[in-house]
């Protein structure tokens, strides 16, 4: 869903928590608005959240690939 998904659930809470004016019997919207913006926050938290884990397990692998300049040389095989 991703940050833009998130911050559509949060506008369209906020629209049915604070501007829609109609009260119908069957559903309170101020309380479904505000659980709406609160699952738009967790969708929020959660892709970065997401980002930040696939970022440092990303920058981790790559450091461990590439060998420190000040190494000696890997010696070639001996059949080559």
């Amino acid at each position: 869903m991703g940050i833009g998904g998130g911050i559509f659930l949060i506008a369209l809470g906020a629209v049915m928590a604070f501007a829609i004016q109609v009260d119908p019997w069957w559903i309170d919207l101020h309380a479904t608005g505000v659980v709406v913006m609160l699952a738009g926050g967790a969708v929020i938290l959660v892709t970065l959240w997401y980002w930040q884990d696939r970022r440092r397990r990303a920058n981790g692998a790559a450091q461990a690939r590439i060998p420190p300049p000040d190494d000696p040389p890997l010696d070639p095989p001996a059949n080559a």
